[in-house]
């Protein structure tokens, strides 16, 4: 007499569940792992230290410093901001802007980073002066603006604010403005003006 083996179909059931069970839980173990590389990937980088150099392109000697220091990165104490030099008026200036980490020893320069990652970053420069403007002349792979190399031009004297803003991720091309920019801020500040 022959035997034959049957298969109780709860228990098939029942293993099939098992498995499909382990390989869920194996893939949500494999994406965690790669989110928390990705996110360390793009951690965000402390710049204590913003230093924007402007050089008149007629006189070499006129040579203009804002510089904002915050000694504690994110800690509590305000950034100190400094201007060296004298802006003059209806004068064109050659300008160039670095982003530091000075916490670092030695201070890392985030602005070879920006630069090779200009798609993923855009400088603005925001004044409250009518008749300045600030021109960036540096762009990206794909033609979009990046603003580490500027030209400033000065109109009539007057004082105002110029605010510096890195924006990362931001939507390219835009329209120049950080309000149709988007993207987050990895910092900003603001210097008085006075063109003389």
């Amino acid at each position: 007499m022959k035997t034959i083996n049957t298969i109780n179909p709860s228990t098939m059931r029942s293993n099939a569940i098992k498995v499909l069970g382990l390989l869920a839980a194996t893939a949500v173990f494999t994406s965690c792992d790669n989110d928390d590389d990705i996110s360390a990937e793009n951690e965000e980088e402390v710049i204590t230290t913003v230093e924007y150099t402007l050089t008149s392109t007629t006189d070499a000697t006129n040579v203009v410093v804002f510089t904002s220091v915050d000694a504690d990165g994110e800690g509590p104490l305000a950034p100190v901001e400094t201007v060296t030099g004298t802006l003059m008026a209806s004068t064109v200036y050659d300008g160039s802007i670095k982003f530091l980490n000075e916490l670092e020893s030695p201070a890392e320069d985030i602005t070879v980073e920006v630069a090779e990652e200009a798609d993923e970053h855009e400088v603005f420069y925001i004044d409250s002066i009518t008749d300045l403007t600030v021109a960036k002349v540096d762009t990206d792979a794909n033609g979009n603006s990046l603003g580490l190399d500027t030209t400033f031009t000065t109109g009539a004297a007057g004082t105002g604010t110029l605010t510096i803003v890195l924006r990362h991720e931001p939507l390219k091309p835009n329209d120049g403005t950080l309000l149709n920019a988007g993207g987050e801020t990895d910092v900003q500040v603001e210097f008085d003006l006075v063109v003389q």
